[in-house]
This record gives structure tokens, C-alpha cells and sequence, in this order.
């Protein structure tokens, strides 16, 4: 079938990469516009833009998929369906109607649980043991349109978020084929998602990382892996904010308020709303990642100092 390619970051390249290798035809990749990134502000085109070029692909990156230029080259196209990851916009239905089977997206959950944009981070910080992803058609709806395949995965006790996101990335690559494969041989069947079992997974946004050190221990150590590595974990230490990554948790160790720093051989413990745990990496304002116990040092901790 000729395929138009619909993707942004990273997560869809690998889906990008297995219509490639398989029997389909991608004809062009719709991403979304180049953004300004970094410290520079400079634009950066997205990893899915910067895959197409290298392979030589027609890309098209329109301000939105509304406008009437992108709108009129999808229809001289004339593809047979759109799979799309993670696009980062929403596809009008005058868009929706143009390729003969649908827009086909890959989301990365379990529908009908977390629907939104950052579902894998949502599920993490719930403390959600299995998530997974799942094919579906595309509709005006919020990921509610009727799915046509799932694959399931663990999520394991010390998965960060960008952890699941990379196994998902494979493993929903080659849901995406064989869903692209069973609509071409006429046996793909969409299942309607129920009503029961809905929650939702809005963008998360910077206020909601950061950590209150009162909440119990198990409940920061979802928080910090459900937002590794993206938007990022943080505190604040002497009215500087400090980025906090993955913690181990102390279950013995009551010994610290919430917030209270321990500096030792051990490492460097923090006191929460039960027992401590144990800070990994950390990143200090304007700086790099790196161990805690080399940022204490240049820092010249005390046990007397909280975070907050």
C-alpha cells in the first residue's frame, strides 16, 4: 500500500524505519515543523525530519495539517492509508477523509487507559505493572477510535519512562506492519473500546515533577522514573532548582525528615514522607548530569541543609 508517514520525535523513528523494510510504500512523512531547541535557540529539525532526509524521503512539514497546501498535496498523494506516531498535532477531518483506509496511529498504552500525550510517563507514576501499545483508527475523538492491535509490557520496578518508551518504540514498530498488513489482506478487525477503564494522560508539565519530599518514598520513586527523562525531576537546594534522576529506596532508613540530607561514604539519602532514599544522578542548575556524591562535594553539603 503507499503510505504517508506521520511521526515527530525519537519513539517514532523505529516505526518509520520497519515500513521501510516492509512490503508498503512510504511515499512521504508529514512531521511537524523545525523548533527552536537548545541553549543556542536554534532550530533543530525533528528526529523523524532529520530520518526522512537521510533516506531521502519527501518530507512535508506544514505550520498545522489544516492548511490548504497540505491539505491539497495529501490528496494528489492519493494514499491508501496514514500510519502515524506520536505527531504532535491533530489531524483535522478534512485530512482524516484523504487516505482511502484512514489514518492508522500507534499509541503507547493499553486503550482505553491512558489516553493523552504522555501515557508511558502517566502509567509509571500510577505504579501501573503492564502497559503496552495499540493500534487504532484515527478519529476526531481523543484516542478513541476502534483498535485493530495491541502488544503488552512490563514495566519494571527501576524502569525510567524513556526505558519502556524505547522497548515500545520496537515492539509497536512491528504491531504497526502487522496492522498495515491485515488491513491490505481485508482481516483486519477494529474492536470498539469500551466504556470501562477510560483515564487519561495529559502532557506533563514542569510544576507537576517537581518533588515534594513529604510524599511517601515509593511515590517519589514513580514520580522521578515516570518524568526520566523527559520534562525531568526537580527540587530546589539553597534557592537553586537541582535535577533529580532515578532514586534507590532506603526501606530501613527512618532516620531523616522529609527533605533532610545525609551525606556519608554511602552516598547522599534524602528524607521523604517515609524512609530515605538515595539520590543517583543530579543535575545543577546550568550544569551537566552527574553522581550525587561528586555534586556534594563541590557543594560542600551539611546534614543540616533540606531540599524543597
Amino acid at each position: 500500500m503507499r503510505l504517508l508517514f506521520a511521526g515527530t520525535p525519537k519513539v517514532a523513528v523505529a516505526t518509520l524505519d520497519a515500513l521501510l523494510e516492509s512490503g508498503h510504500e512510504v511515499v512521504a512523512v508529514l512531521t511537524r515543523p523545525d523548533a527552536l531547541a537548545g541553549r543556542g535557540r536554534r532550530l533543530v529539525a525533528s528526529a523523524v525530519a532529520q530520518r526522512a532526509t537521510e533516506l531521502g524521503l519527501r518530507l512535508m512539514q506544514p505550520d498545522r495539517p489544516t492548511d490548504p497546501d497540505f491539505l491539497a498535496d495529501l490528496e494528489i498523494l492519493g494514499v491508501d492509508v496514514a500510519p502515524i506516531v506520536a505527531y504532535g498535532g491533530l489531524i483535522p477531518p478534512a485530512a482524516l477523509a484523504l487516505p482511502r483506509n484512514g489514518w492508522i496511529n500507534l499509541h503507547f498504552s493499553l486503550l482505553p487507559a491512558w489516553r493523552g500525550a504522555a501515557p508511558v510517563q502517566r502509567a509509571i507514576m500510577a505504579g501501573d505493572d503492564i502497559t503496552g501499545a495499540s493500534t487504532f483508527i484515527l478519529e476526531e475523538g481523543l484516542d478513541t477510535g476502534p483498535v485493530l492491535g495491541v502488544v503488552t509490557e512490563t514495566i519494571r520496578p527501576t524502569d525510567t519512562s524513556g526505558d519502556v518508551l524505547a522497548r515500545l518504540a520496537l515492539s509497536g514498530a512491528e504491531l504497526m506492519v502487522r496492522t498495515l498488513d491485515a488491513i491490505e489482506e481485508g482481516v483486519a478487525v477494529p474492536s470498539p473500546q469500551p466504556n470501562d477503564g477510560i483515564s487519561l494522560a495529559p502532557r506533563i508539565t514542569t510544576d507537576e515533577v517537581r518533588i515534594d519530599w513529604t510524599r511517601p518514598a515509593l511515590a517519589i520513586d514513580r514520580l522521578v522514573r515516570g518524568a526520566t527523562p523527559e520534562p525531568g525531576a526537580w527540587t530546589t537546594l539553597r534557592g537553586q532548582r537541582l535535577g533529580v534522576g532515578p532514586v534507590k529506596l532506603l526501606v530501613d532508613d527512618t532516620s531523616l525528615v522529609a527533605g533532610q540530607l545525609g551525606v556519608d561514604r554511602a552516598g547522599i539519602r534524602v528524607g521523604t514522607g517515609s524512609h530515605a532514599v538515595l539520590l543517583g544522578e543530579v543535575k545543577p542548575a546550568g550544569k551537566r548530569w552527574m553522581p550525587a556524591s561528586d555534586w556534594a562535594r563541590g557543594a560542600r553539603l551539611s546534614e543540616s541543609e533540606v531540599v524543597e
